[in-house]
């Protein structure tokens, strides 16, 4: 099996190397890619967001399956375009993309599946926002105001504070571009992130995970794309997990059964055990990224199997996923003043190491590895626990060098330490 991965990011990176480890995936290819997967996939330029473009080039290399990483082509309907062209495709079409696309739409389809999220409403006037605001944060009992952007927005349209001058600021500064504002009721306990393989109405899911979005230590600073992960988590019940599939994941997918748009592909449930048990915070159509890179570290079952069996709608005889024994923790090395305009161009020192999977990357002409975006490296740590993990992956990370880069010591320490409960 020839497969082409569309993207350029860690993530990819990440399915490369497990798609690499199928008996039955005779060649890997990305496209663009990065300096990173240049190394162990064959590259090619694409416009991501051109069905035309992408299937081109599935039929120049031949591939047998088409894996679609980032939001923005399944948004645009390009995994629609590669099976109208009659190639098995892993990503959903561009109607049960809306799930991300567009958190309205996803709230919707949520309210008709019985499936509990946070309060919301959709502000798009400006002269609507003060009365709106009045209706969430403090003033209506929530510890903080929940401000995103109603579409696209790479991880980094959310605000959640409880200063009501930066909450409608943020609101008012999405309004003024033209984009519709999303306000809902804070949800509280800790976050959990399921991947669930997809085929209609039949739902595998994968080892749940937790990500950390903010820059700085202890969840302070800037939300971000997401600066590291860890999997699986120790303090989650397996009932739970059970609980989350059956009456959270399985109805949204039946629902988008019921309205003509199946979804077909990974779809990625954002969650919150809160004290009156698990709530959804956000739906994505594709893998995210940091947990990806943690998740897959673990995969024992084949992935190229897997992703073809969704894509060719036969998943429901896949039978049960197999995992490895133990942890992995990812942690992101960014650049300099990421989430900010980050610094690119600066050569890195390290970075063809065992573990590390790389994003923002560039090869110079003199073969030097340069950062060219703001998370430019992920570093894979694995071990039979989470504190072996959080140890492999910081040893790494330590002997990388980047002018100005950071990144945060404190991935995965809580869950470590025993001080997560639900």
């Amino acid at each position: 099996m020839r497969v082409l991965v569309i993207g350029s990011g860690a993530r990819e990176h990440a399915l490369l190397l497990a798609l690499r480890r199928d008996p039955q995936v005779t060649a890997v290819i990305v496209a663009p890619g990065n300096a990173g997967t240049a190394r162990i996939a064959e590259q090619h330029d694409v416009d991501v967001a051109s069905g035309d473009d992408v299937v081109a080039l599935a039929r120049e290399v031949a591939a047998d399956l088409v894996v679609i990483g980032p939001e923005v082509p399944l948004v645009a309907g390009v995994a629609d375009a590669v099976r109208a062209a009659g190639i098995v495709c892993f990503g959903p079409s561009a109607d049960a993309a809306r799930i991300e696309g567009s958190k309205a739409f996803a709230k919707d389809v949520m309210g008709a599946a019985g499936v509990r999220t946070a309060r919301s409403e959709t502000v798009d006037s400006p002269a609507k926002l003060d009365a709106a605001l009045d209706r969430f944060g403090p003033p209506a009992g929530d510890p903080a105001w929940v401000v995103k952007d109603d579409g696209l927005a790479a991880g980094k349209g959310v605000v959640v504070t409880a200063d009501r001058a930066a909450a409608r600021a943020h609101a008012a500064s999405l309004l003024d571009d033209g984009h519709p504002v999303l306000l809902e009721s804070f949800l509280d306990g800790p976050e959990v992130s399921l991947f669930c393989v997809v085929d209609g109405a039949t739902v595998v899911p994968l080892l749940p995970a937790q990500d950390f979005k903010r820059v700085g230590e202890g969840d302070t600073g800037l939300n971000t794309g997401g600066m590291g992960a860890y999997a699986p988590l120790p303090w989650l019940p397996e009932s739970l997990l059970r609980d989350v599939v059956s009456n959270v994941v399985e109805p949204v997918a039946a629902e988008l059964v019921k309205r003509g748009n199946p979804f077909s592909g990974l779809l990625y449930a954002g969650l919150a055990i809160t004290t009156k048990g698990p709530a959804v915070v956000e739906f994505n159509c594709r893998f995210g990224d940091p947990e990806t890179q943690a998740v897959l570290a673990l995969l024992d079952s084949p992935l190229g199997q897997l992703l073809h069996a969704a894509g060719a709608g036969t998943l429901a005889e896949f039978g049960e996923l197999r995992w490895r024994d133990g942890a992995a923790v990812t942690v992101v090395l960014a650049a300099e003043n990421y989430p900010g305009r980050p610094r690119v161009g600066d050569v890195i020192v390290g970075s063809e190491a065992d573990g590390v999977l790389h994003a923002g990357t560039a090869r110079r002409d003199d073969g030097a590895i340069v950062s060219s975006g703001g998370r430019v490296l992920s570093v894979v740590g694995v071990g039979a626990d989470l504190a072996a993990a959080r140890a492999d992956a910081y040893r790494i990370i330590e002997s990388i060098r980047l002018p100005g880069s950071h990144f945060r010591s404190d991935i995965g320490l809580r869950a470590a330490e025993g001080k997560i409960s639900v």
